[in-house]
């Protein structure tokens, strides 16, 4: 009975560990992101800067719109952030939607609900 009770022991510490390392795993979007960004208003290259905080993004766009902050959550792979543009005198949100895997990203972005576009980018 002791025996098996040790082994119990040493596979839940095992679990354990298992689950600590998976967690240091998880996707960090820290850093600088080249993007090529493609619409059908034309193409461009921001660069884009995050800081991660558990789920919570913050950080800086630069790029053809401009200078922007922005904010955002980072959910496993799920990627969504905001910031806001000036559209020739009028303010209009940019939603990026997407996934991350590694140092790669990709997906949608929407600009005011006018302009529809997809996105890649990798980490600098």
């Amino acid at each position: 009975m002791k025996s098996i009770i040790r082994v119990l022991t040493v596979v839940v510490f095992a679990i354990g560990l298992l689950t600590t390392a998976l967690a240091a795993q998880a996707t960090n979007v820290t850093g600088e992101w080249l993007f090529n960004v493609a619409t059908d208003q034309g193409s461009g290259t921001p660069t884009i800067t995050f800081k991660q905080d558990g789920e919570k993004l913050t950080g800086k766009y630069a790029g053809q719109l401009g200078n922007a902050d922005l904010t955002g959550t980072m959910k496993g792979s799920a990627i969504h952030f905001t910031f806001t543009i000036d559209a020739q005198g009028q303010q209009a949100p940019v939603t990026y939607d997407g996934t991350v895997e590694k140092n790669t990203m990709k997906g949608k972005l929407d600009i005011g609900g006018m302009v529809t576009g997809t996105f890649t980018a990798t980490k600098k």
